[in-house]
């Protein structure tokens, strides 16, 4: 047995204790939680606050290897061309970058990953890795009607590339919006039987909310550049978020990512259509790709299970949700640091359903733990500018 303590522990449930002791089995499985006392001995402490370990939403590893290769602030279409013309490289190049990036989020004090995947690069090291992987094998045709069956087998041959073992996770997700024909769409939902997990890129840009309300925007040029014309595309003339949940299966957890310039109506109108509906917010890749961020005030304002992503490291300086609390943190500082955590533990951890394994700490639970240090509190406010973020190799002293 093992035992901790700290300053302050954060239980992911939005409890914060203090003068509290975590006694710990071996394989990190909390055995105990009970108030510390001057006779316990043999107590590890840690020079600042204790949380679960954090819980990636979104994430597209297989695009490591891509680092620094985009520029920034180019906005999504032209970020999109860069990503179709660029990530091919040498295999092995590849292979390293990710094997380097799931060392980075493991080190960073990620336990579990919702990762994007559109081949089967990140195989192997899923395979192997310390973390808990929820692979999303993404499809998109265009919207083109004719292509969904072919677009639907050639996926289907990378999902099954991918096995759900020890705590891996698999299921078929459409794009986005803007990218999925109805028939494909109804071959996602026709395959993911069972209670899954479905990802969707949502309105992350405005071309994106244009072609939606009246067909404009860049994305009609865009596609039509590469051979798929939209002719027979009619505008809905609402946000791009109504025509998803009218394609998707609200018998499943749903996570719409990045949500730039979803609006109070649109989250409303998702909440009304499924009581399992997960927000993942990608801060630093947002402003990377976009130079905006969301309006985090309509979510708190609809008690949003808001969750936290890195994207990749083709859109990130790093793969660290504890950067991304700090980036968020700074630019909207009207979201309580607390919430934060429990964004980036709780939440996210129901939202891939991890539940039962991650995101609070309980008896009961292995949920890893990360040491937050160097945080400085004044009258209630919460202040991350220094503050570092490791995970709690305590097994390994």
């Amino acid at each position: 047995m093992h035992k901790i303590t700290a300053k302050k522990i954060f239980d992911g449930n939005g409890n914060i204790w203090e003068n509290t002791m975590l006694t710990l089995h071996q394989d990190g499985t909390i055995l105990s939680i009970d108030q510390l006392s001057e006779t316990d001995s043999d107590v590890k402490y840690i020079d600042g606050f204790i949380c679960p370990g954090f819980v990636n939403t979104h994430c597209h590893l297989e695009l490591s290897h891509m680092k620094g290769k985009v520029d920034t602030g180019t906005g999504l279409i032209p970020f999109i061309k860069n990503v179709v013309t660029k990530r091919d490289a040498d295999p092995e190049e590849i292979q390293e970058a990710i094997r380097q990036a799931d060392a980075e989020m493991y080190q960073n004090g990620i336990v579990a990953v919702g990762d994007i995947s559109n081949k089967t690069d990140t195989q192997e090291v899923k395979d192997r890795s310390q973390i808990a992987y929820y692979t999303f094998v993404e499809m998109f045709d265009f919207m083109q009607e004719s292509l969904a069956e072919s677009t639907f087998d050639q996926y289907f041959e990378v999902y099954k590339h991918f096995d759900e073992r020890g705590n891996n996770k698999k299921s078929i997700v459409p794009h986005a919006p803007y990218s999925v024909s109805e028939r494909l769409y109804n071959l996602i939902r026709e395959h993911n039987t069972g209670l899954k997990t479905i990802s969707i890129h949502n309105e992350e840009t405005p071309d994106e909310m244009s072609l939606f309300y009246d067909k404009k925007g860049g994305f009609p040029g865009f596609f039509g550049g590469f051979g798929f014309p939209m002719d027979h595309f009619r505008p809905t003339g609402k946000s791009p978020i109504f025509h998803a949940i009218h394609h998707l299966d609200r018998r499943h957890k749903t996570l719409f990512v990045h949500n730039t310039l979803t609006t109070e109506e649109g989250i409303i109108a998702a909440h009304e259509w499924s009581d399992q509906v997960y927000w993942a917010t990608c801060a630093n890749a947002n402003l990377y790709i976009e130079n905006r961020l969301p309006d985090y005030r309509l979510f708190l304002n609809q008690q949003a299970k808001m969750t936290i992503g890195t994207d990749s490291l083709t859109s990130n300086w790093q793969l660290s949700v504890w950067e991304e609390i700090k980036t968020i943190s700074r630019y909207a500082s009207y979201v309580p640091f607390p919430e934060l955590i429990i964004w980036a533990t709780k939440n996210g951890a129901e939202a891939l359903g991890y539940e039962n394994i991650f995101g609070t700490i309980e008896v009961g639970k292995n949920p890893g733990l990360v040491a937050l240090e160097n945080i400085t509190e004044s009258e209630g406010r919460y202040y991350l500018d220094n503050a570092t973020a490791v995970r709690v190799n305590m097994f390994r002293d």
